[in-house]
């Protein structure tokens, strides 16, 4: 099976680009950009017939704007960068606690109630 999704029209093998939905509540179809995943109650056009849509008589037809694709900015290679480093640091040793972490003063519940020690002093007992 190929990894990319066709046009649910029949007999039409080009690459979908657009997904339609109804919204029996509202009589509206509503076509939007490609959903995720595909879905039974969705429709997945290709550009050619998401461009000859019309909607059933007496419903409204939506389309939502779709977002050009656009090289990813320096936000987010930072991002993926900070994500592979925070991935690539080694795992505190067993039996270690985390810097940072608190003591357990009192507990309710699901609920714990902790207090801050500073990095390098041990928890006064």
């Amino acid at each position: 099976m190929s990894p990319v999704r066709t046009c649910s029209r029949t007999a039409c093998k080009a690459p979908a680009v657009f997904t339609l939905t109804y919204v029996y509540r509202d009589s509206t179809a509503v076509l939007g950009p490609l959903a995720t995943y595909a879905e039974p109650h969705c429709y997945d056009l290709c550009a050619e017939h998401s461009e000859r849509l019309t909607a059933p008589m007496g419903w409204e037809l939506v389309r939502l704007p779709v977002e050009e694709e656009t090289e990813p900015s320096a936000d987010d290679l930072e991002a993926l960068a900070d994500a592979v480093r925070e991935a690539a640091r080694p795992a505190p040793a067993p039996g270690q606690e985390p810097v940072g972490q608190g003591t357990e003063v009192g507990r309710r519940g699901h609920l714990r109630v902790l207090r801050s020690e500073p990095a390098g002093t041990q928890p006064q007992e």
